[in-house]
């Protein structure tokens, strides 16, 4: 059954708009009323790279907002579902993310759930998957942390990097997405572990929000991630510095809390649908996912 575009709240009717089509400056004070982090640039960077509907009311004020981001055929993540505070229990957020699952039909979906909004994605079916830790602070070199045994050399990754990087990344990701690491790669620096002249690890470092946020990060071990991640501390020194993971014990965590970044807050991983073949493959794999591109992105 198709969605209807349009919702009466209270005394007053809403209806859905494409958000390429509002001014960056809506947006941007919608994430502020909620206080998420997100610049005007963070928002441009997302409509450039995925798609997403807004709410509007009667003279055009943006009062909810959601997006989604294919990768292939079959996988898409969602996003920046956020309705206005005065708004957040109307409905509102129901509409908006039915209207998500009709432009998306059909593909698995991923998606990062705060606490206030569990309960409504559980009513759609999601299913819970795992924590994501937002580690972030004032970035500090880890002078009592131990270094770990280390194999190949870290460098600067340069513009040649990028079909290693995204084929590690579809590896670990278990879903290609080759557009957007090269859409993240322009804006970022990076730097990777090379046994060779082959990719083992990789971090990308881009700045986001009140810093700077490392991610995504790939590695087979703790030592090899924190290997990459290190350089991003070291240049960002006395800066805040965020990352995402879902490793919330041994090194990698230990090395993370001891740079500055503390666990902050914590969402959860949610999904809807099938796994791609590759998803599921991925679980097996050795190269993991050590932190995200973002909570929106995945």
């Amino acid at each position: 059954m198709k969605v209807s575009d349009s919702l009466r709240v209270d005394a007053f009717s809403m209806h859905i708009g494409d958000i390429k089509d509002v001014e960056l400056d809506q947006l941007h004070a919608l994430s502020i009323s909620v206080q998420w982090p997100h610049r005007a640039e963070d928002w441009e960077f997302l409509r450039q790279t995925g798609s997403g509907i807004v709410a509007l009311d009667e003279i055009g004020r943006v009062m909810g907002s959601a997006m989604w981001f294919p990768h292939g055929d079959g996988f898409a993540t969602v996003g920046m579902v956020i309705t206005s505070p005065r708004l957040q229990t109307n409905g509102t957020g129901q509409w908006l993310m039915n209207q998500i699952l009709d432009a998306v039909a059909g593909r698995h979906l991923s998606l990062s759930a705060t606490r206030a909004s569990r309960r409504l994605y559980l009513s759609l079916d999601f299913k819970p998957e795992k924590t994501v830790y937002q580690c972030q602070g004032e970035a500090r070199i880890a002078k009592g942390f131990a270094s770990l045994p280390l194999k190949g050399a870290v460098r600067q990754l340069v513009a040649d990097d990028l079909a290693a990087i995204s084929q590690l990344d579809a590896v670990a990701f278990g879903v290609d997405r080759s557009e957007l690491i090269g859409r993240l790669d322009e804006q970022s620096i990076g730097y990777g572990l090379f046994h060779g002249q082959d990719l083992h690890a990789f971090s990308l470092c881009r700045p986001f929000g009140r810093g700077h946020v490392v991610g995504p990060v790939v590695a087979s071990n703790d030592a090899d991630a924190i290997a990459v991640v290190s350089p991003h501390v070291v240049r960002n020194t006395g800066q805040f510095l965020r990352l995402d993971t879902h490793v919330g014990a041994g090194d990698f965590a230990s090395y993370l809390v001891q740079s500055g970044m503390i666990v902050d807050d914590t969402v959860l991983t949610m999904s809807l649908g099938k796994h791609p073949p590759n998803r599921n493959r991925a679980a097996t794999e050795t190269t993991t996912t050590y932190a995200l591109a973002s909570q929106t992105l995945g």
